[in-house]
């Protein structure tokens, strides 16, 4: 087993460059990042799809360095967006804050329960043993 998840594409299913058909992840303790929108520090929402996705995605990457562990360490992603929004739109801001990193992908088109949201992000990712660990 390896330190970081690695990514699982079986050669008859289509590589994305920009998702893994499956992640592996090594044992140890897991952090569930619970539904980010696209809010400020100070809970005030966004305006615009692209404003929106770059700032849930910049708040999922501060859940992760408040845990102890970052992106290259996060197995699944699961993305929620409005039905109204173009989807191209959405990949294009995650790609500008996310980078190339590959993992596991959902996204599902659903109304966000906060009005207004266009988009919610949710993540799961391993921590490693040599973490510091959350701030109390």
């Amino acid at each position: 087993m390896t330190a970081s998840p690695s990514p699982v594409d079986p050669p008859e299913l289509f590589r994305s460059p920009a998702f893994a058909q499956g992640m592996i992840a090594p044992a140890g303790p897991l952090l569930y990042v619970g539904g980010q929108n696209g809010t400020d520090g100070s809970g005030a929402l966004l305006e615009g799809l692209l404003a929106q996705t770059e700032r849930a995605l910049r708040n999922v990457l501060a859940v992760l360095a408040e845990a102890g562990t970052g992106p290259e360490q996060v197995v699944k992603l699961t993305i929620f967006l409005d039905p109204s929004v173009d989807p191209a739109d959405a990949y294009a801001a995650t790609r500008s804050v996310w980078g190339g990193r590959r993992t596991a992908v959902t996204v599902l088109a659903v109304a966000p329960a906060r009005p207004g949201a266009l988009v919610e992000i949710e993540a799961v990712a391993a921590i490693p043993a040599s973490r510091p660990g959350p701030r109390e």
